[in-house]
């Protein structure tokens, strides 16, 4: 039976298309053209010498055995990746102060710490979990070497822009309509001030009338996932990091006032130019465009290498 070598090129562009949910915007993020996407996917298709998609509308959806050869390439393409870091800077020694927002600090720290020690097993991570202002200043002031954060804030506070994200009203589900609904101001949970996310929620209601009361105030992430499930109010995120028990609420059904979207960015210490600074701003790049495109990083085991602390 003749061994079929699938191309890495060619996987890579099939996952970037699921992940982005287009081949024309893959074709975009990898700097080909659409028909160069499209022969590639041709070829994939003839090389597996099964049907890898189905018409969906006016798009395509994967077949089973699309699906199964996805799980593949993902496998495939960590370990390239993984192999390519660990080459380019095995050697590598130091440390590098990372900052991450609480919302996408959960969703990137075991797989991108965890692939970065492994590959560079001399270099040390201290991590630092806190709002976003409070990253850009410790970049800006030099406490940080690298950070991802929230950009909302004056134009030259503003980073390196990784991904635009929609805002979502969050409820207990169920819970949503009797919030909406009920003969008093709408009960919020929010975040402590200053807080961008609090501030963009405040000022569409006021905008659209609606009355709200800060129902529960917190400076922790966590705290406000528990008072959001417990139903003590609602608040704004986006998806990432968003638990089980909670969910997108629809603003048109609920009577709320349409939200925004927010950019995410990645902010660096002026003048750092080391190279272990680069891999690893190469590496969150990577992830954040995984997350931001439906797709999730695939779990690894936590780093020993890295020092968490919360800041």
């Amino acid at each position: 039976m003749r061994t079929v070598n699938f191309e890495l090129d060619t996987l890579r562009s099939f996952a970037t298309g699921i992940d982005l949910g287009s081949y024309a915007k893959a074709a975009a993020q990898l700097g080909r053209s659409t028909s160069a996407v499209s022969a590639q996917l041709k070829k994939l298709e003839e090389q597996a010498g099964v049907v890898l998609f189905r018409k969906s509308g006016r798009g395509l959806a994967l077949t089973d055995a699309g699906t199964t050869l996805l799980a593949y390439a993902r496998r495939m393409l960590a370990m390239n990746d993984e192999a390519a870091l660990a080459l380019r800077g095995a050697s590598l020694a130091g440390e590098v102060r990372l900052g991450l927002q609480e919302d996408v600090g959960e969703a990137l720290l075991a797989w991108v710490l965890g692939q970065f020690i492994r590959s560079h097993p001399h270099a040390r991570i201290d991590v630092c979990v806190a709002r976003s202002a409070q990253l850009q200043r410790r970049v800006a002031t030099g406490q940080l070497d690298l950070a991802i954060a929230w950009d909302a804030g004056a134009e030259d506070a503003r980073g390196e822009h990784l991904a635009t994200l929609p805002l979502h009203w969050i409820g207990p589900g169920g819970a949503a309509q009797a919030m909406t609904t009920g003969p008093g101001p709408l009960p919020l949970v929010l975040l402590e001030a200053p807080c961008a996310l609090r501030d963009i929620a405040t000022d569409a209601l006021d905008q659209a009338g609606i009355r709200w009361r800060c129902a529960f105030s917190s400076a922790s992430l966590s705290a406000l996932w528990a008072a959001s499930a417990a139903g003590l109010g609602m608040t704004i995120r986006t998806r990432i990091g968003l638990p089980p028990a909670l969910a997108p609420i629809d603003p048109l059904a609920n009577g709320l006032p349409a939200l925004p979207t927010i950019d995410l960015a990645m902010h660096r210490r002026r003048g750092d130019d080391s190279a272990l600074t680069t891999l690893l701003a190469d590496l969150l790049r990577q992830a954040v465009h995984e997350l931001a495109g439906a797709g999730r990083p695939a779990a690894h085991p936590p780093a020993r290498a890295a020092s968490l602390t919360s800041c």
